[in-house]
């Protein structure tokens, strides 16, 4: 497979306008981590506020990352293990304070599930605060209330000029000390200094020993055009300003057409073919799923014919030790279930629609069964499966028809 990493922006990227994931990037994104593509979130958010997304991406279970804060934190999705981290001296906190005041701008940071600040009344940060899940702490003396190091510091104002000024003044002042950028018309941050999406994700790559050419970054904003172009191929949003467009390879639909189901469907899950499916990685991925529960293994796939085995055990069994019947339908399932997978369009999803099975002997414990699934019809709206289960002497112990329902992502 080309691509072996997808570095996704959040809000405006991988989230509509109603911050949600679509059902049909949803899909999009679990199939190719199922192909094993590694998903990284690098969003300017704070890492308690990415968490509930890895977790519906089911980062953990495929082994992806997130990069929290614009790029101050990376985080192993799997363990929860900071694996890279940059912050401020706290020394600069009673300057940036100063600084905040004396322009009438308020200020704030997080820390955990909190956000710390000395306006909590401010809409922008109560925004901020719903957004990412986070109780607001009011903090009068805002410097001095802070004892450890954060990652970024948030100055807040409608006053745009004004911020644009503060800016301009801290990227003279600020030096090879702190950077500083506008990520909202209200919002000015404050990084440690070489600190971006980007440098992050080359230190990613580099503990990763990925190339870059195996890299797919999709973004929207102007802190994502870095990230854009670090990437082997760089897609922006339709949405995106035309100067982050320029910065891209490819330009996809918005956010709110599902523009990274787009994207996915046409540069990943179009180029791969069932020849090139890694059983190996699909059996690694699918340890926290039923079939990882139950012990099945892939041992074939084509898009014709999917073989697994599953052992008859505690796990499969039935009280006296026999194969359970409700087993051996989920293994003829699991089968053809990757069968009609591998067989469809990127741009569709794939429903389990009946099962019926015909049990014509058993198996007993300690025996390994195998599933044989050929295809008996492939038509645009369902397939049909038919899978026979044989024990390991090649008696014939159940006989399973399965139809699944090929649906339009919509």
């Amino acid at each position: 497979m080309k691509y072996k990493l997808l570095v996704l922006d959040v809000d405006g990227t991988l989230l509509n306008d109603a911050k949600e994931i679509s059902k049909r990037t949803l899909a999009s994104l679990l199939k190719v981590q199922q192909m094993g593509v590694r998903i990284v979130l690098a969003s300017g958010r704070p890492t308690y506020g990415l968490m509930p997304l890895a977790k519906a991406l089911e980062l953990g279970n495929y082994g992806g990352f997130i990069v929290s804060y614009n790029g101050c934190q990376i985080i192993n999705a799997q363990n929860g293990e900071i694996l890279f981290e940059r912050r401020i001296n706290p020394e600069m906190l009673p300057y940036l304070e100063k600084k905040a005041r004396k322009n009438g701008f308020a200020i704030f940071t997080y820390h955990d599930d909190t956000i710390l600040t000395d306006d909590p009344d401010n809409g922008h940060i109560r925004d901020e605060a719903v957004l990412n899940n986070l109780k607001i702490i009011k903090e009068e003396e805002f410097s001095t209330a802070i004892d450890f190091a954060p990652c970024k510091c948030m100055l807040v104002s409608d006053d745009e000029e004004a911020l644009t000024g503060l800016e301009e003044h801290w990227k003279r002042r600020l030096d090879g000390a702190l950077d500083v950028f506008r990520s909202e018309p209200y919002f000015l941050e404050v990084v440690p200094c070489g600190i971006d999406k980007a440098n992050t994700l080359g230190a990613l790559l580099s503990h990763l020993d990925i190339p870059r050419e195996e890299v797919i970054a999709i973004g929207d904003g102007v802190c994502d055009v870095n990230m854009l172009q670090i990437a082997g191929l760089g897609i922006a949003m339709g949405h995106s300003q035309d100067s982050v467009k320029v910065c891209a390879d490819y330009v996809t639909a918005s956010n709110e057409e599902d523009g990274v189901a787009l994207a996915v469907e046409k540069m990943i899950l179009a180029e791969v073919h069932a020849a090139e499916i890694p059983l190996d990685l699909l059996n690694a991925r699918a340890r926290h799923a039923l079939m990882g529960n139950l012990g099945i293994q892939y041992t074939y796939a084509s898009e014709d014919r999917v073989e697994a085995t599953m052992p008859v055990d505690h796990r499969t069994r039935q009280p006296f030790g026999i194969l359970h019947g409700g087993a051996t339908l989920a293994l003829a399932e699991t089968v053809a279930g990757l069968g009609s997978m591998i067989t469809c369009q990127p741009d569709e999803i794939v429903v389990g629609m009946q099962v019926s099975g015909n049990h014509i002997s058993s198996a007993h414990e300690g025996d390994t069964v195998r599933a044989v699934a050929t295809i008996v019809h492939r038509g645009r709206s369902s397939h049909v499966w038919n899978v026979d289960v044989f024990t390991s002497t090649n008696k014939l112990v159940s006989s399973v028809r399965v139809v699944n329902s090929v649906l339009k992502k919509r």
